[in-house]
């Protein structure tokens, strides 16, 4: 079975099979392990409260876009209360993702983790009572009376969501406001609105081998006390293609790496200015690998530019 990914139906080497070929025997010991340290994992502070969260949140673009039934529903509500405790909070969905706000919803309810969550969503529409309109559904869909997080979603519209989300956080309906995107073609665009704005939060694409936000827009984010969502860090699940058939290096044990999807996670939690990685899943086993990222060691400067080029060689 081939893995689909983000924004792609391009067919790669399956996660699975990597993990299979890896470490899903030692993925497996380690378990039980990754439970009892999951007051352990890595957090990161939100520069503008000094609020600390969990530095591996869980994004939701078509791994939670499901219908209603028990079959599909099933697999997810696993993922959510393994995610819990494993020390995750933050969950990120958006109205662009079909269903996802509302089974993260429901989902969160059945299990009773709803309030152990940093919910963010986004709008994603043009005008005032439109955009309104749709918070006023995320709201509603997520089940919760207030968000943690609201974000414009690809900066559509931003003035006029920003104005209302700024109302919004001064009546108490949502805490921290901010503005996103998934592409480098944007930057200048996120820059000029972070410079503008200081949003408490900005998402954006960054990767082992996407860094152009390294250059101006992390930089940026230190500057200014803005939070920083990762998106696409496996640049929709194109970089486990890249490593079809490979082992880890010895190395990688350095910094208590086990898996290729752990090394890529743990390349970007290295940066001191990211707050969170964002990966999406539907799979348990895919989301205890991935949230071993966030406990042990992480790479140094040196051994991060060692990263990259070793992955450049594939």
């Amino acid at each position: 079975m081939k893995y689909r990914t983000h924004l792609d139906t391009t067919r790669y080497w399956s996660r699975r099979d990597l993990l299979r070929a890896t470490v899903a025997a030692g993925i497996a010991c380690l378990a039980p392990a990754v439970a009892a340290q999951a007051a352990t994992s890595l957090r990161r502070v939100i520069p503008r409260s000094g609020e600390q969260i969990p530095a591996v949140g869980l994004g939701t673009w078509q791994t939670f876009d499901v219908g209603g039934s028990e079959a599909e529903r099933m697999p997810l509500r696993e993922v959510l209360r393994r995610f819990v405790a494993l020390g995750g909070t933050v969950i990120d969905s958006s109205p662009m993702y079909g269903e996802s706000e509302t089974v993260v919803g429901d989902l969160a309810g059945e299990t009773g983790v709803n309030k152990s969550l940093f919910l963010a969503t986004k709008v994603w529409t043009s005008g005032r009572e439109a955009g309104i309109r749709q918070m006023e559904t995320s709201l509603k869909r997520l089940r919760t009376p207030k968000l943690d997080l609201m974000q414009v979603h690809n900066l559509v519209d931003w003035q006029t969501h920003l104005k209302t989300l700024r109302g919004w956080k001064e009546q108490g309906r949502v805490r921290y406001l901010g503005i996103t995107h998934y592409t480098e073609s944007a930057y200048a665009d996120l820059e000029r609105v972070m410079r503008a704005e200081k949003p408490e939060f900005v998402q954006l694409n960054y990767s082992i081998v996407s860094r152009t936000a390294e250059q101006r827009l992390l930089p940026l984010a230190r500057e200014l006390g803005i939070a920083v969502l990762v998106n696409r860090p496996f640049e929709k699940s194109g970089l486990f293609g890249k490593v079809r058939g490979r082992e880890l290096p010895p190395w990688a044990a350095e910094f208590d790496c086990a898996s290729w999807a752990q090394f890529f996670l743990k390349f970007i939690l290295a940066h001191p200015v990211v707050t969170c990685a964002i990966p999406a899943t539907s799979k348990v086993k895919h989301l205890e690998d991935n949230m071993q990222a966030g406990l042990g060691r992480l790479p140094d400067a040196a051994t991060r530019e060692k990263m990259v080029q070793l992955v450049r060689t594939f």
